[in-house]
């Protein structure tokens, strides 16, 4: 009782009860209970209206960035022969390199407002590297706790079908043999047929155990088919190199199997850290080459940049609307993960309720749902023990013959002791309930926390990518066309005195002389 009280416990964490707190609203904008229940449509109705609102920050975006190409495209068209009288006037206090005066004052605000702007794309971009991680140890954590619990469940499944096709072959082989000795002696013969009694009573008992029969054969690739004792248990190996078995159809096999949880869990983590990875990615070479794009002025890698930008804007905010819902559904299931355990048809099918609330509590005022099995099953053990134990000293000088055949009795008798000390060891809840809590811990606090800084990188990706777009065209204005830089290159060359006057300039700023 005492390894009892060191079994961990699980609590939601600060971000799991502040999401699980947030309003439900369906379609038809009415208040909803934040019970987990995926398969309802009311509960999938109040996750689809907290994606809309990403969407709904999309159109916002957009008309953000339409108005700012609006001001760019028609409000500055009457300000270029004011802008020309300008540049006449700052041509005498300049320096014949660069610009001065209301032009310049502009072209600095735009450039920097871009470079601000994806300098805050390339802080999203680490922040989603970070939350990637995380998300991925998360579900790392949470494979691995499945493979460990569906290990446990095939050795318990292994070691039943051991004891009872070993005491199935006693039955059939050696005591039959010696029931055929014993004819003559009846107390002998009465030894004997208890044994078989007691053996067969044992083989009820165990196959009664249906912990982890429901729950293997899928998630071990194993033919149903196969009997009881040919099943080889799988040694939990690391999620990277696990095999992936998928049931026939793709669906979820009823009863539920953490075997083919993990392997499918395994697969669609892949799929997702990788598609996060080439996000990212997009984002930080769009935001590369945006400032090699204005640092050498190159109009045409702007505008290809602009339209990568338009796609990592509409990514960025679809990203965030799957985020919110996949966030909110998860906070839902963290807040109270046993009670939909429990209620779910897909885990309870093939086991009752009890030996579920007894493994996912593990509390030590519960008793084993298994106890009294197991108590007579040892009983029986024992009585068999017992009886071979008086048939050696009593039955072997009277007929030697029988002395292999109890021999073989006894050999199956130790085995299948040794197998059942293993199992009542396995069937206690310590071992599944603390897979469990793991699961629970990589589920809800590293994937939690994941998907939370994943959320937070698609916010902040959006609005620096809104900015960017805002920004870029004006950019673009501020770049000399190429008739500008050939008209300033020939009038350089056609005014002799103009290396004289930079010349005479750079002596005049030098110190020293």
């Amino acid at each position: 009782m005492a390894a009892m009280t060191t079994v961990p416990s699980y609590t939601p964490s600060l971000w799991v009860r502040v999401c699980h707190a947030l309003p439900r609203l369906d379609l038809t904008m009415q208040m909803k209970d934040n019970v987990f229940v995926p398969d309802s449509w009311e509960y999938q109705q109040t996750l689809l209206v907290l994606s809309s609102l990403s969407a709904i920050a999309l159109v916002i975006s957009l008309l953000v960035v339409l108005s700012f190409l609006i001001h760019y495209c028609c409000c500055h068209r009457g300000d270029r022969s004011e802008g020309s009288e300008e540049e006449e006037e700052d041509e005498d206090a300049s320096t014949g390199h660069g610009y001065s005066g209301k032009k310049g004052r502009g072209i600095c605000c735009v450039t920097w407002m871009a470079v601000a702007a994806v300098t805050l794309c390339c802080v999203a971009i680490g922040i989603g590297f970070y939350g990637n991680s995380e998300a991925n140890d998360g579900m790392y954590q949470l494979t691995s706790s499945l493979l460990t619990a569906n290990y446990t469940l095939a050795s318990i499944d292994l070691l039943i079908s051991d004891t009872i096709a070993g005491l199935q072959l006693s039955i059939s082989g050696p005591l039959t043999t010696m029931e055929e000795l014993f004819t003559g002696s009846k107390p002998f013969l009465v030894s004997t047929r208890n044994c078989r009694r007691l053996s067969d009573n044992v083989v009820n008992l165990l196959s009664s155990i249906s912990l982890a029969r429901f729950s293997v054969d899928t998630g071990l690739g194993n033919d149903s088919r196969i009997s009881g004792a040919s099943i080889i248990p799988l040694t939990p190996v690391p999620p990277s190199v696990a095999p992936t078995v998928v049931p026939a159809g793709g669906l979820m096999p009823n009863p539920f199997s953490p075997g083919w949880a993990a392997n499918t869990l395994m697969v669609n983590e892949d799929y997702r850290w990788l598609s996060y990875v080439l996000l990212l990615l997009l984002d930080l070479i769009v935001c590369l080459f945006i400032l090699l794009g204005l640092a050498k002025q190159a109009r045409w890698l702007l505008i290809l940049m602009t339209v990568l930008a338009w796609l990592a804007l509409f990514l960025s905010w679809g990203s965030l609307g799957l985020e919110t819902a996949t966030v909110v559904a998860l906070s839902d299931f963290c807040s109270d993960p046993n009670t939909f355990v429990l209620n779910s048809t897909h885990f309870n099918s093939g086991t009752s309720s009890d030996v579920l609330d007894y493994y996912l509590t593990c509390s030590r005022r519960m008793n084993s749902p298994f106890q009294q099995l197991l108590t007579q099953s040892q009983r029986a053990l024992s009585n068999i023990h017992t009886h071979l134990s008086s048939l050696e000293r009593n039955a072997l000088t009277q007929f030697p013959k029988a002395e292999k055949s109890l021999r073989e009795v006894q050999q199956i008798l130790n085995s299948t002791e040794g197998n059942f000390h293993q199992l009542v060891a396995l069937l206690n809840c310590r071992g599944l309930n603390k897979d469990y809590i793991d699961s629970l811990k990589g589920l809800c606090y590293d994937g939690m926390e994941g998907l939370l800084y994943l959320s937070l990188y698609s916010f902040l990706s959006a609005l620096a990518f809104t900015a960017i777009l805002c920004s870029l065209p004006g950019a673009w204005r501020s770049f000399p066309s190429e008739s500008e830089e050939y008209e300033d290159s020939d009038s350089e060359s056609e005014d002799p005195f103009t290396s004289h006057q930079d010349s005479k300039r750079f002596l005049q700023w030098q110190p020293w002389l």
